[in-house]
């Protein structure tokens, strides 16, 4: 008789366990490494905020690049758990409700804005693709408020009719634009990531 599988095993693969190995929360790291190895958008001792951070794969892996020297700031709805490096730092909160006091407290001078957020799908491809391009408009709005000349911008979107017209933002904004899908990204997933390199601020 054929056993069932579990949804828990179904999404388990060697990016998962290599994550427990090298004891980073989630496989989505890797995505972010690949992005790493093929742009550079992160330099030792930047200054990175992390849109989305949750549970922290992403702080991790930044705060390794950026060194003792840098300083990463991570917001997301729920609280990261984790133990983190000196220098990175946490908030709880929402993006699309982001006041004047929490950009006075981190700063506006951000070499770096990186967005893996997601939103709760619906299962219909349309709306979360709407959402999904709501939260990267946010999130492109926030790069525009806090990174200085010449920084960087990555930020996850799910591949859908906005898809064009939110990379055209990007393109608008930064010297070089470009279109990625890491190989660590699930077969069955739609997002895309769309990069923007040399802010024009």
């Amino acid at each position: 008789m054929k056993r069932s599988v579990s949804k828990k095993n179904r999404w388990s693969d060697h990016y998962t366990q290599r994550a427990k190995r090298e004891k980073y929360p989630a496989r989505s790291v890797y995505k972010l490494d690949e992005i790493q190895r093929k742009f550079r958008p992160i330099k030792k001792n930047d200054k990175v905020l992390d849109l989305g951070c949750f549970p922290g794969s992403w702080l991790l892996y930044v705060a390794d690049l950026t060194k003792n020297h840098g300083r990463v700031v991570g917001i997301d709805l729920k609280p990261v758990a984790i133990q983190l490096p000196p220098h990175v730092t946490t908030h709880t909160g929402d993006i699309l409700s982001l006041g004047d006091s929490f950009f006075a407290q981190v700063g506006l001078d951000f070499n770096v804005v990186l967005s893996d957020m997601a939103p709760a799908t619906s299962g219909q491809k349309s709306v979360d693709a709407a959402r999904s391009f709501e939260l990267c408009r946010t999130a492109l709005t926030i790069a525009q408020r806090v990174l200085l000349p010449g920084g960087s911008f990555v930020c996850k979107i799910f591949h859908g009719e906005d898809l064009k017209e939110f990379a055209a933002s990007v393109r608008n904004n930064f010297k070089s634009q470009k279109i990625f899908k890491p190989q660590s990204s699930r077969k069955a997933s739609k997002e895309i990531f769309v990069i923007g390199l040399g802010y024009k601020a």
